[in-house]
């Protein structure tokens, strides 16, 4: 396994860096947000990821040890794979992926190309509790309950045959008027109601 590597940068992609370590070039797949924190000197150092298939061996780079653990963690999800997760770490920052996940807030997930209702509900019931645990975050029960009604009514709009983003205006207009305390009852009542 290759940890990291520390060596010269001979190219900088916003998919990709090729860093040459004692004369091996190595291409090393990144997300966006390893692109903008890493500084276009020289000297580079990645921490490593190698992702073997079948019919490839992909090295993916990180620039910090919390980034690749992230990673790590996301392609432990079924559905997730090397190519998803790191497309969710160039659309979302670790922090931002890791409050979505801790707080329930899938339509965050969702909003990620190649994440659907089904995956990011899965991600955030097989990592919540270590995503917490290790950052530190505590999910407040009162944003978990209130996007759980929001995900729910939203739900039961899509599979009344209504169009998904014209339902999610409809549901955020109506928590602005009525606050957090709306059941999901009330909510697709409302939602009916304006649709």
């Amino acid at each position: 396994m290759i940890n990291h590597l520390d060596g010269k940068l001979i190219a900088k992609h916003p998919t990709h860096l090729v860093i040459e370590c004692a004369g091996v070039g190595y291409m090393v797949h990144i997300s966006l947000f390893t692109y903008t924190k890493i500084s276009d000197s020289e000297r580079c150092k990645v921490y490593t990821h190698l992702s073997i298939k079948e019919d490839a061996h992909t090295l993916f780079g990180f620039f910090d040890e919390e980034e690749r653990q992230l990673f790590r963690h996301l392609i432990s999800v079924s559905g997730i794979g090397a190519n998803t997760a790191r497309m969710m770490l160039s659309s979302l920052s670790p922090t931002e992926i890791q409050q979505a996940i801790v707080n329930g807030n899938a339509a965050v997930l969702q909003n990620i190309k190649g994440i659907g209702a089904k995956t990011a509900l899965r991600a955030i019931i097989e990592l919540k509790d270590k995503l917490g645990k290790a950052s530190g975050m505590v999910a407040t029960t009162t944003n978990l309950s209130f996007n759980k009604t929001k995900e729910e009514a939203l739900v039961a709009l899509t599979t009344l045959g209504f169009v998904k983003n014209s339902a999610e205006k409809v549901i955020d207009q109506i928590v602005r008027r009525n606050g957090d305390g709306i059941t999901v009852e009330q909510l697709i009542k409302e939602a009916l109601k304006a649709l």
